[in-house]
């Protein structure tokens, strides 16, 4: 396909860098750059040269090309030749090119040596020379040119050199050890010729790493669509020359994703001259014999032999095999391109009628396999056909499409429909809508296709698909999928918009009479995640009125996910046991939608690591062309998981590995969530900075979508930071917003705060207020959800109970099942409980801090840690273990500066008691933090609580 250029040759919207100097973008290069400079500098003495060997389009010209910058950059002079097919016959060619510059050289030499040179370089006629007159006339030329500086030759494509030029050049090469030359050369992997013969050292060039290959893309082609990305770095394999020009013979439609690509990308100019010419001088049965393999990606030698109706054998592949094409092992009936483009080349060079026919040939061969029989059909077919859009159509997304209830006796069939991947399900879905004859269904199935890729990942096809289905906006279907594309691709994120359209689309359909499964399944879906993130009632209701519409058994998953958030407290017990028997009874490759909302259910009752597995089976099955939007969640619920469990370092690499994803597929709303998570990550650890900002960016894209939960986890990041240094008032500020004092919510994550709502309540002297929240919890049956919130709501009992109770209650507290499986909200009741017994003079306060302190350092909670050490160091114990813990006592003045500003007295006001500038004040303030093991003035209160009062230097300190 023709781009438009400018007149350096290069697309005008390719966002190209400009490159100035030829080599100076050569990514993943180093080794090969510094091994050539090497030579450059004569470090490898034992060396006259080197020879880059690698597959078409990986870089070896490139290289070359760098060499002679840097060659010319250290002084040496620069000469150099290309073999190209139409100078192969012409004699001296190459030399004449490479000689070409040095011809006023020749003036010096012997008349016999300027004689055979005029004839090579053409200044002279006669016939061509001997080899041994011209071998030794080269040499005696670089001679002479070498006593002015060294010098650097460069012959690429040595195959394509002519013979005459090939014998000079290696009678050269064998003979400049002495003299100051380097030769470079390239060629080929798999060529043979003259050049193997020169003992050069050899260095393979190999694909980029993907990494590299990932960034050089993105530096030459900015702004593609995901998809779109993803496909072209798949496609090129790590070659840096497929890399630059593959978007180039894409449209700028196709680049953005707003087009869909071809089933084989096409190729530039350069792509086809690269790829091209050894598959054209191939014999016809071998290139039939090819198309048929590059058609069928996952054909064997059986299915060829099978579509060719027996007329192929091994030995016709023999030639493609010469030519580095294809690896063929017969014994096991195997057939792999050497490289993808290989495929795009064979393709594209078959006429439209030779690709028909092959296409019906391996349908033929295919019988035994519906999903590539219908694709093979579908791509022979030139017009409407509605059998072969309908075959395409169920034997691609059965699964998809029925969900659980798409379970039958057959169960292996099941699997067999659920294994073809979600993306080539979306891709099924748009050419059946392009067979379909009739209006009505070639609309509904790009619908479905539109559904499918708010899952896929391949939201950008998402509009395109809509309009191209003709849907009206108020049409039930129509509402669905967009409801869905805009709660989980965008920045948009409105989840009060997206309740709306869902909730008008159940009335239309309801109104009409109409029910497509579908539909309902679709609006299934979207609601349940529209009720998670609302925290309001009327999406949970509207989801219940939905789940109405189906048979119980096909919507036991969401109906244990809607009892796990709404109604936890009626009957725990059986809500555990269906979760642990719906787990159970899911297939080895369950469908992604009916995993998630057990997945979900499972965090809100604290249950997902009995399960994690599952959901981890899920991920590795779907991450690559399956459904991504399931994956990112899946990760995040995992990610949670480990949080509660004290696994924080593996909660954030599951975090990073979902934040990525998300923003690769452009699911904003997920990368939303995470983040938030993060946030409450990061008050947990005690990096109050990092909760503070992570909590306000969450928060500004929250709060004006409506999206409540992940407002109270942003909050939630803030108060468990302030808990951590020991600023109970901010921290009640903050938790009180999450859940308000006495009206404790089953919600989330309101059911998991009660002990933080209660600590700072009774911290801050509200104890009235916080024993009425304890009760009202109590009377709601909190404790009975999970062990987990059982063992809070008694940790906030013990916290709240009169000074006589409490021991009792905290022993209570830390003796329940399976307490220890939730560290940091057990360490938390073991803290508190040391406070207290160190309070009453009990010397068991050390060992129950000493094992806070123990698990706080393990899991990460620094600030806890360090709360818990300064509390350990009032009982008389020494504790130097944790990182932040004060070395040095206060000072007088310190002691004094810091009391005033643990009171909330600014360092003006502080200056003003003391007769010191608030200057002062600040940078005494800044030398005692790293004493007391802190890092804000908020954390001050609870830091001079846990010293000793002999802590304090007698000496008054000096400005």
């Amino acid at each position: 396909m023709a781009t438009h250029q400018d007149p350096s040759g290069s697309p005008l919207d390719s966002g190209k860098p400009a490159n100035p100097r030829p080599g100076t973008d050569l990514a993943g290069r180093t080794a090969e750059l510094e091994l050539m400079d090497s030579l450059f500098a004569g470090h490898d003495q034992g060396d006259t040269g080197l020879l880059l060997r690698g597959a078409p389009g990986v870089g070896k010209t490139a290289l070359l090309d760098a060499a002679a910058v840097r060659a010319a950059d250290a002084g040496m002079r620069v000469v150099r030749s290309s073999g190209v097919d139409f100078e192969a016959e012409m004699d001296f060619s190459a030399l004449h090119q490479m000689l070409y510059p040095l011809r006023r050289h020749a003036d010096r030499l012997a008349d016999r040596h300027r004689d055979v040179l005029d004839r090579i370089l053409g200044h002279a006629p006669g016939p061509s020379p001997d080899p041994q007159a011209a071998s030794t006339a080269v040499l005696a030329l670089l001679g002479e040119v070498t006593v002015e500086g060294p010098l650097l030759m460069i012959a690429d494509n040595v195959p394509r050199i002519d013979r005459a030029s090939a014998a000079a050049l290696g009678f050269v090469v064998r003979r400049i050890g002495d003299d100051p030359i380097v030769f470079l050369a390239a060629t080929r992997t798999g060529a043979t010729g003259w050049f193997h013969q020169l003992r050069l050292s050899v260095r393979e060039i190999g694909p980029l790493p993907a990494q590299t290959a990932a960034e050089l893309l993105d530096a030459r082609w900015p702004g593609l669509g995901p998809s779109v990305r993803r496909r072209l770095l798949t496609e090129a394999a790590g070659n840096p020359l497929a890399l630059r020009e593959l978007p180039a013979a894409l449209s700028s439609r196709q680049r953005s994703g707003q087009d869909p690509l071809p089933a084989f990308l096409p190729l530039s100019g350069r792509l086809e001259t690269t790829f091209a010419p050894a598959v054209e001088s191939l014999p016809t049965a071998t290139r039939r014999a090819l198309l048929l393999a590059a058609l069928e990606a996952d054909a064997g030698l059986t299915t060829v032999r099978k579509a060719a109706q027996d007329s192929v054998d091994v030995d016709d592949l023999a030639p493609a095999q010469r030519a580095e094409l294809v690896d063929v092992v017969a014994a096991v009936g195997q057939l792999s391109f050497r490289h993808p483009l290989i495929r795009s080349a064979i393709v594209h060079l078959a006429s439209p009628s030779e690709r028909r026919s092959a296409h019906r040939a391996l349908a033929a061969a295919l019988s035994g396999s519906p999903v590539r029989r219908a694709w093979h059909l579908a791509e022979a077919a030139t017009g409407p056909d509605e059998p072969v859009a309908r075959a395409l159509d169920e034997a691609a997304l059965s699964a998809w499409r029925r969900g659980a209830a798409a379970r039958t006796s057959d169960e292996a069939a099941v699997r067999d429909r659920r294994r073809v991947a979600a993306s080539a399900a979306v891709a099924a879905l748009m050419r059946a809508g392009e067979l379909s004859p009739h209006p009505g269904d070639r609309s509904r199935r790009l619908v479905e296709a539109a559904f499918l890729a708010t899952i896929t990942g391949q939201l950008e096809d998402v509009p395109r698909l809509l309009a191209d289905a003709g849907h009206a906006p108020d049409r039930p279907t129509g509402l669905v999928f967009a409801a869905t594309a805009h709660l989980l691709t965008n920045d948009e994120g409105d989840v009060d918009a997206a309740y709306r359209l869902l909730a008008r689309a159940l009335d239309d359909i309801t109104d009409t009479g109409t029910h497509h499964g579908w539909d309902d399944y679709g609006i299934l879906y979207a609601l349940l995640l529209v009720s998670l993130y609302a925290l309001r009632p009327e999406p949970w209701q509207l989801l219940k009125t939905a789940m109405a519409r189906f048979e119980p058994s096909a919507v036991a998953p969401f109906r244990l996910c809607y009892d796990a958030y709404v109604d936890p407290t009626r009957a725990p017990d059986a809500l555990r046991k269906g979760l642990a028997d719906a787990f159970a009874a899911l297939s080895e490759d369950a469908a992604p939608w009916e995993l998630i909302p057990l997945a979900f259910a499972a965090v809100a009752v604290d249950a997902l690591s009995d399960y994690r597995y599952l959901v981890s089976r899920m991920i590795e099955r779907e991450r690559d062309g399956g459904a991504i939007a399931m994956v990112i969640p899946a990760l995040m619920l995992l990610c949670q998981d480990s949080y509660v469990h004290g696994q924080w370092d593996e909660a954030e690499s599951l975090a990073q590995e979902g934040l990525d994803l998300a923003a690769v597929y452009g699911y904003h709303f997920w990368e939303r969530q995470i983040r938030a998570l993060l946030a409450s990550g990061a008050g947990l650890r005690g990096d109050v900075d990092l909760a503070r900002t992570r909590s306000a960016e969450t928060t500004t894209w929250a709060a004006p979508r409506g999206i409540e939960v992940t407002e109270a986890y942003a909050r939630s990041a803030r108060h468990l930071a302030a808990l951590g240094q020991g600023d109970y008032e901010e921290a009640h500020v903050h938790v009180a917003r999450i859940d308000p004092s006495g009206a404790p919510s089953p919600g989330i994550p309101g059911r998991w705060v009660v002990l933080d709502l209660v600590e700072a309540a009774i911290r801050t002297g509200r104890t009235d207020q916080a024993r009425a929240h304890l009760a009202v919890a109590r009377e709601t049956g909190l404790h009975r959800i999970s062990p987990r919130i059982a063992m809070i709501t008694a940790g906030a009992a013990a916290v709240a109970a009169d000074e006589r109770d409490a021991g009792p209650l905290f022993e209570a507290a830390l003796s329940l099942p399976q307490a220890a499986r939730w560290p940091w909200e057990h360490a938390r009741i073991q803290f508190a409980y040391g406070q207290w017994l160190r309070r009453v003079r009990d010397p068991r306060a050390r060992l129950y801090l000493s094992a806070a302190v123990e698990t706080f350092d393990r899991i990460g909670a620094k600030s806890m840690a360090q709360r818990a050490r300064n509390e350990l160091r009032a009982t008389g114990v020494a504790t130097t273990a944790g990182p932040d813990a004060p070395t040095t006592a206060l000072t007088v003045q310190e002691r004094q500066i810091a009391e005033l500003a643990a009171l909330g007295l600014t360092n003006k006001q502080i200056g003003e008691r003391l007769f010191l500038s608030h200057r002062t004040i600040g940078s005494h303030l800044h030398r005692l933090y790293p004493k007391l093991g802190i890092t804000s003035r908020a954390a001050l209160r609870a830091a001079l609580e846990g010293m000793q009062p002999g802590e304090v230097d007698q000496r008054v300190g000096h400005d």
